[in-house]
C-alpha cells in the first residue's frame, strides 16, 4: 500500500474548503439593486457577448451560472434580515421582509367599491356597529343546538306552531295563524323589494350613463309598466311569440322590416336558371360600374324633397307668426286706439224694419 503524504491530504482539504467558500461568495463589478420586499434582485452588469452568441451548451452553462450567482446574492441578503422562530423554539425560521420599493403592475384593474345600502348609510350616520353573532343557539324546546336563522331554526317558525297566542287588544275571532302567515309574506315581499332597490341604486351609481329604470318603484306610470311587460315578454327563446297578452294590453306594432325572412333557393332545381344567376353574379363582380338600385335611389330623392319642403313650410310659418305683432284685442274690450278706428253703427228705424 502506497504511503500517503500529509501535505497532499492538507492540500486536498484546502481545495475543498475553497470550493465551498467559492460557492457562497460571489463578486460583481457593479452592486446589484435589491427589493427584498418583492424578493427581487436587478443585475446591471453586462454579460459577455461572445459567450451568448448562438445556441449551444456553452451559452446554457453561462446562463445557469449567472442565475445561480444572482440567486446566491439575493439569499445572502435575506439571511442578513432579522428573523424569528414561528410557532415556538422548534418552528421554522421566518425572516421579516421590509416594505417593497418597486410598484408591480396589476393584471386587472382594482375592483370598484360596492356602494353602501340604505341600512349601511343609516348605521354609519347613527354610529351603529355590527356585532357578530354565532350561527348556533340553544333551543329550549328541542333541547339541542340549532341554527339562529333559516330552516329548522331555534324556536321554530311561529306561523307553523300548533299554538298561537292572541295579543292584547286583538279581535278574539281573528285567525291568528292566518295573520302570522300574512305577516310573513309581507316581510318576505318587503325584503325582496329592498334588495331590488339596492341593486337598482348600485346599478345607477356604477354606470356612467343612466339606463332606463326597470326596477320596482312606488310611482310607476302606465308607460313604464307597459315597457317592462314588453321587455319581459320578449326575453323568452321565441321572443314572446307564444306568450299570452294581458287583458288590456295593445297589440305589438308591425316591424319595419315587414316580417320578411331570408329565402334560400332549393338545392335541386333548374340548372339553367342557376347557371344564369352565377354568370350574372360573375359579370357584376367583374364589371367596374357600380350596381344602381333604382328603387333605393328614387326613395332617397323623395325623402330629400319632402325634408326640403317641410323645412320651407316651417320657415314660412315662423315668418308669418312674427309679422302678426301684438296680440289682437278681444272684440268686447274698449281702448283708445281701437275706439278711434271703430266706425259708428247705423241706427235702426223706430219701426224695426229694414231701410230701403
Amino acid at each position: 500500500m502506497a504511503a500517503v503524504r500529509v501535505e497532499a491530504v492538507l492540500a486536498a482539504a484546502e481545495e475543498q474548503e475553497a470550493e465551498k467558500r467559492r460557492s457562497i461568495t460571489v463578486e460583481k463589478e457593479l452592486e446589484l439593486e435589491y427589493d427584498l420586499g418583492n424578493l427581487l434582485a436587478v443585475d446591471r452588469n453586462p454579460p459577455p457577448a461572445a459567450a451568448l452568441r448562438g445556441a449551444g451548451p456553452r451559452r446554457e452553462a453561462l446562463l445557469r451560472a449567472l442565475a445561480r450567482d444572482n440567486t446566491q446574492l439575493l439569499v445572502s441578503r435575506l439571511w442578513e434580515l432579522p428573523a424569528e422562530r414561528a410557532g415556538g423554539a422548534g418552528g421554522p425560521l421566518v425572516a421579516q421582509l421590509p416594505e417593497p420599493t418597486f410598484r408591480l403592475p396589476r393584471e386587472k384593474p382594482a375592483p370598484k367599491p360596492r356602494p353602501p345600502t340604505r341600512w349601511e348609510q343609516f348605521a354609519r350616520l347613527k354610529g351603529i356597529r355590527r356585532k357578530k353573532k354565532t350561527s348556533l343557539v340553544w333551543d329550549e324546546q328541542a333541547k339541542e343546538w340549532r341554527r339562529r336563522w333559516g330552516y329548522k331554526r331555534a324556536g321554530g317558525d311561529p306561523s307553523r306552531a300548533w299554538l298561537a297566542e292572541v295579543p292584547a287588544g286583538a279581535d278574539p275571532e281573528e285567525d291568528q295563524f292566518a295573520r302570522l302567515r300574512r305577516e310573513k309574506r309581507e316581510r318576505v315581499a318587503r325584503n325582496e323589494l329592498n334588495r331590488l332597490r339596492n341593486l337598482a341604486r348600485a346599478h345607477r351609481a356604477g354606470s356612467a350613463v343612466p339606463a332606463a329604470p326597470l326596477h320596482p318603484t312606488g310611482h310607476q306610470d302606465r308607460d313604464e309598466l307597459r315597457r317592462v311587460a314588453r321587455v319581459a315578454r320578449v326575453s323568452t327563446a321565441s321572443l314572446g311569440r307564444f306568450q299570452p297578452r294581458l287583458p288590456k294590453e295593445p297589440a305589438e306594432p308591425p316591424s319595419r322590416s315587414g316580417g320578411k325572412k331570408r329565402r334560400f333557393q332549393p338545392l335541386l332545381g333548374n340548372l339553367a336558371a342557376e347557371r344564369s344567376r352565377q354568370l350574372e353574379l360573375l359579370r357584376d363582380m367583374g364589371s367596374k360600374k357600380p350596381v344602381l338600385d333604382i328603387t333605393r335611389a328614387v326613395n332617397k330623392q323623395l325623402r330629400a324633397e319632402e325634408a326640403e319642403a317641410a323645412a320651407a313650410n316651417k320657415g314660412k310659418k315662423q315668418s308669418k307668426r312674427g309679422k302678426r305683432g301684438r296680440r289682437q284685442q278681444r272684440p268686447g274690450r274698449s281702448g283708445k286706439k281701437s275706439g278711434g278706428r271703430r266706425q259708428p253703427q247705423q241706427q235702426k228705424p223706430a219701426g224695426g224694419g229694414t231701410g230701403g
